[in-house]
């Protein structure tokens, strides 16, 4: 068949598309109000970024996926799923994998995931991880990005 795309040009198009989603999910988290359209489409491209990355990404691509995947249903009040992409990358990059911010972003995923469960200790514990983590990233857009993104954490009384 003519018409059927190579394996390279089918990858490529894979980490387009995971890029491309990840990217749109976070943009659609930063919004100050989103409409329930905009939530809808703000889960199924965390969900197709995650998948795509399956298709061609490696372990960091899929660890990163997870802490988009634990952001998007924090945002949505989904408190045991965000809990469960939380601890998946909060392993992966406790192992030493990743960037020095990637395991902020773990530690703060963990904090927002307890914010929704309302689990006062939990937030505790990892908002101070993710904070002291953040501060530490050597690189300063780095850090300035997570730091930015920490802060629009709530807080949990």
């Amino acid at each position: 068949m003519d018409n059927v795309p190579s394996p390279e040009l089918t990858a490529q198009w894979h980490r387009r598309f995971a890029a491309s989603c990840n990217n749109r999910a976070w943009a659609l988290s930063w919004q100050e109000t989103r409409s329930d359209q905009d939530n809808r489409e703000m889960l199924d491209v965390a969900h197709a970024a995650s998948y795509h990355w399956d298709k061609v990404g490696t372990a960091l691509n899929h660890a990163r996926a997870d802490v988009t995947l634990a952001h998007v249903h924090a945002l949505l009040g989904h408190g045991e799923l965000a809990l469960a992409y939380a601890r998946a990358c909060l392993a992966f990059f406790e192992a030493g994998n990743g960037e020095d911010w990637d395991l902020a972003f773990a530690h703060m995923e963990m904090a927002l995931a307890a914010v929704v469960l309302g689990d006062r200790d939990l937030y505790d514990r990892h908002y101070a991880l993710a904070t002291q983590l953040g501060q530490a990233v050597a690189d300063i857009e780095d850090r300035e990005v997570f730091l930015e993104e920490l802060a629009r954490v709530p807080v949990l009384h």
